[in-house]
């Protein structure tokens, strides 16, 4: 690594539209008590990444339930993704991506 510069990849969204016509009950169910959050389109992964944090403000939902249940499975992907970036294996953190979009077609599914 450079002494003052560094060497970095990062994981952006990119729908077709936005979040709410891809993941459009997740959304709804965010929007409920965050409509700054869908807004901001985040991509999956960003929000595996305050999966606890969403589990805490969701509290009493059914949103809460959908996510609780694939929860380990989430911070697990996550986990794995970010040690593949830092070790610079973007084929297998890309296929790890597309286990997290899986998961959420899922819960997208399980959401009324």
């Amino acid at each position: 690594m450079s002494k003052y510069m560094q060497l970095t990849v990062s994981i952006k969204p990119y729908y077709p539209k936005d979040m709410t016509d891809t993941y459009r009950k997740l959304a709804r169910h965010l929007g409920y008590l965050d409509a700054d959050l869908t807004s901001s389109n985040p991509s999956p992964y960003a929000l595996v990444g305050q999966l606890d944090q969403l589990l805490h403000r969701f509290e009493g939902t059914p949103l809460r339930g959908v996510l609780l249940r694939h929860r380990e499975k989430l911070v697990k992907l996550y986990k794995d993704i970010q040690d593949n970036l830092a070790n610079w294996n973007l084929a297998q953190a890309d296929r790890l991506l597309y286990q997290v979009e899986d998961i959420f077609d899922q819960m997208e599914s399980e959401l009324e």
